[in-house]
């Protein structure tokens, strides 16, 4: 990898980093404002077919039950977060968004009666976001992106479902549905990264007489970049 390349690759995934800390340092200052204050959060939760709740649909990620509940998506948030905006950026910031009120939006419209809040629905929505874009991409960063966040959080999975009492299972199933659409809708928003070809390729080329290639071959001396 050129070494321009590579120093734009840091400097990317060291603002992707300083951006999504930010955003969880937010919900963790707002938490700590409820319990320091006693302020009660419970009108910025999102209320299903209530027309006061539909302000849920922007704030209720940003406000959570408990401290246990934060520190459960604190993590999720700052691998995901990085993962969609690092390995997609373009896609990330229009994906990001579409989740966040996509998602809100079906539990306003569908979910069980009661205050939904957290980030959930958002972790589910990245979730899927990034593990569909390895399998509809298919290039190594994609690939690689997708594989990691599976093995960390494959079973998220299980979260769609209503397994537990008192949890937004609906906000997971509607975040998940929202990450995959996005996934599909914005999987060529980013170019694909050009492939590496090497010596031998050319050499087989150049031996089976093929003048009418689709690429232009690189100057021999020149450094190859992809």
């Amino acid at each position: 990898m050129p070494a321009e390349t590579q120093n734009s690759d840091i400097a990317r995934l060291k603002a992707v980093a300083v951006g999504v800390t930010a955003f969880v340092a937010l919900l963790w200052l707002i938490q700590a404002t409820v319990a320091v204050t006693g302020w009660d959060p419970g009108p910025l939760g999102l209320r299903p077919r209530d027309p006061s709740g539909l302000v849920g649909i922007l704030t209720a990620p940003l406000v959570h039950g408990s401290w246990g509940h934060l520190f459960g998506n604190t993590l999720a948030l700052l691998v995901l977060g990085m993962a969609v905006l690092y390995g997609t950026p373009a896609a990330g910031r229009i994906g990001l968004p579409l989740i966040w009120l996509a998602s809100g939006l079906a539990v306003w419209l569908f979910a069980r009666e009661g205050v939904h809040v957290g980030a959930s629905g958002l972790t589910y929505g990245m979730f899927f976001f990034v593990f569909l874009m390895g399998i509809l991409r298919r290039d190594k960063r994609s690939i690689a992106l997708s594989l990691l966040v599976f093995f960390l959080y494959g079973s998220m999975v299980w979260g769609v479902l209503p397994t537990a009492p008192g949890v937004s299972f609906e906000y997971h199933l509607y975040g998940a549905i929202a990450g995959g659409l996005s996934a599909f809708l914005l999987r060529h928003r980013d170019p694909m990264p050009q492939r590496r070809r090497y010596d031998w390729e050319y050499e087989d080329e150049d031996e089976a007489g093929n003048d009418d290639l689709w690429f232009d071959r690189p100057d021999p001396d020149s450094e190859r970049r992809f």
